[in-house]
């Protein structure tokens, strides 16, 4: 199975997710992330989904997307054509003999703690789900208390843009 990122323009109305996820439901499909966020046009709202699945999966899930009345512009965003990042934060025990290991690996992996306790430090990272997923394997050692993630959100490189489309 591939991973697959789309790209969507839809109106920004209430109903509107509900419709676009409740598609995938009733085809059998599963989203791996969802991000939905206001665009500079308030009028619309950006959708980047990420799925799993084949060719054909992806093939129909677009087209579907494409007949659904709120939905402006639906394409696949390709790797090596566009930035993508994630968002976590994490809360990772601590103790006074692990809590320097910790920071180290913090600043080599380029992330931030935002809050720091007695038992536990907070820690936001942003990057590639690669770099996402490396982080919290080395972070699993230590014992992950809790997380949050955003999904993948993602831009084409250059003057191109998911409206032009």
């Amino acid at each position: 199975m591939k991973k697959y990122i789309i790209g969507m323009l839809v109106m920004n109305q209430f109903g509107v997710l509900n419709r676009v996820s409740g598609m995938f439901a009733r085809r059998g499909f599963n989203i791996d992330s969802l991000e939905v966020g206001v665009t500079e046009d308030p009028e619309r709202s950006r959708m980047t989904i990420t799925m799993s699945g084949e060719d054909y999966d992806r093939d129909q899930i677009i087209k579907q997307l494409e007949k659904l009345q709120d939905v402006c512009v639906v394409r696949e965003m390709k790797p090596g054509t566009i930035v993508s990042r994630e968002l976590i934060l994490l809360k990772v025990a601590a103790t006074s003999s692990n809590r320097q290991e910790i920071i180290d690996a913090v600043n080599i992996f380029r992330n931030k703690i935002i809050d720091f306790s007695p038992d536990s430090l907070c820690i936001e990272a942003t990057g590639e789900t690669s770099k996402i997923e490396a982080f919290l394997e080395l972070m699993r050692q230590y014992g992950i208390l809790e997380l949050s993630r955003t999904g993948t959100v993602s831009l084409d490189r250059g003057t191109k843009l998911l409206v032009n489309e």
